[in-house]
């Protein structure tokens, strides 16, 4: 089943039934007849395969499947948050901002060019908002489509979250969690987070994503991904995002075996005689470096390579003098192997927060809770 074979005016009269707890008080509120949203209301089932009322004498009492089901669907409408919005205007401008193009939409959902060109058409004549514009040969929303697009993939997921809810309830798990992951959450916390859950609940997908905090965050402010975990930003830029920090971690100066300042307790002056691969400027290392000398009052050294990658500065470590910043727990393999040598601690004080983060809006499903509680689990202490 696909979200779009749903109707959305369907689904903001099932919200309104089990808001207002009649057929009438419903049927009034979204301006359709009785005997059209008791129609709309069994067809709903049907697909669902699941009963969301219990019809009484006094009105209409939600099910266990509508206590799972209808909260996602009202939170959908919230983001959605226009009742001129219909499956297939949603549909359109979703497949327009993904591809870039009306064939490149028509390609993916098997529409028609006219019915998608006339589909964000409407949308736009009755939102009243300018959504898209060509460019040559590609199309390229204009900010209140880029807004509205990422609403509605928000929407999307609800509904989708909704329908894996209910069919796990059912017996068949079909839910997942998908996770952005920064370097050091990949060296140590979220393996072990995801060992921990696994060993409970088998049957769910977990899909972790990896890239640096630019390359995740629009994903997760879009609902690609449900969470992110790294290093936090404060202050935090994104009014739609939250971040709940998980614990501390201590950073160390590393360099190759047999490095020149090995074993030798090097200041700050010391330390910026040499040249350093450090991530780009902004990123929260990178801060934290720069912190390093400036209350010292030394010059920052130069930074010949900018990398986050564990992988590279690794390797470029061990084959020259370059210095780095990173988490043991990030070099532990290197460290015990004896490639690299840890050339000394920063002050507690300059110590990272690592954090999880999530959007403002997000409503994590009973078994997004449980993975949170096993990340809290390993990270205490």
């Amino acid at each position: 089943m696909e979200i779009w074979d749903f109707n959305l005016r369907h689904l903001r009269a099932i919200v309104k039934i089990a808001e207002l707890g009649t057929m009438n008080a419903a049927a009034q509120a979204v301006n359709l007849t009785q005997p059209a949203i008791t129609q709309a209301l069994s067809r709903i089932e049907g697909m669902l395969g699941a009963t969301l009322f219990e019809r009484r004498h006094n009105g209409m009492a939600t099910t266990p499947a509508a206590d799972l089901f209808v909260p996602r669907i009202a939170a959908a409408l919230d983001h959605i948050a226009s009742p001129h919005v219909t499956m297939s205007r949603m549909r359109a401008l979703l497949a327009l901002a993904d591809s870039g193009s009306y064939s490149g939409a028509g390609m993916v959902t098997g529409l028609s060019l006219p019915s998608l060109h006339r589909a964000v058409s409407d949308l736009a004549l009755a939102t009243r908002r300018s959504l898209a514009e060509r460019r040559g040969k590609i199309v390229i929303l204009t900010d209140a489509g880029e807004a509205m697009a990422r609403s509605f993939r928000l929407a999307r997921v609800e509904i989708e979250t909704g329908l894996s809810e209910l069919a796990a309830a059912r017996g068949h798990e079909t839910r997942r969690i998908s996770i952005g992951a920064m370097p050091l959450s990949r060296a140590r916390v979220l393996p072990a987070a995801v060992t921990r859950f696994l060993k409970r609940n088998p049957q769910v997908r977990v899909t972790i994503i990896e890239g640096s905090r630019a390359e995740l965050v629009d994903p997760l402010r879009n609902g690609a991904i449900d969470l992110m975990i790294g290093a936090s930003r404060e202050p935090l830029l994104e009014p739609d995002l939250i971040q709940k920090g998980l614990f501390r971690d201590h950073l160390v100066v590393i360099g190759r075996k047999g490095h020149p300042l090995a074993g030798t307790a090097p200041d700050a002056r010391a330390l910026a005689a040499y040249p350093w691969v450090v991530p780009s400027p902004g990123a929260p290392l990178r801060l934290i470096w720069e912190q390093l000398f400036a209350r010292a009052g030394v010059a920052p050294p130069p930074v010949p390579v900018e990398s986050g990658s564990v992988m590279t500065i690794r390797q470029l470590l061990i084959e020259s003098d370059l210095l780095t910043l990173l988490s043991p727990d990030q070099m532990a393999v290197e460290l015990e192997a004896g490639w690299v040598d840890r050339i000394t601690d920063l002050p507690n004080d300059l110590d990272r927060t690592i954090a999880v983060t999530t959007r403002a809006s997000w409503r994590p499903t009973a078994i997004q809770l449980e993975f949170l509680q096993d990340l809290d689990a390993v990270t205490v202490g």
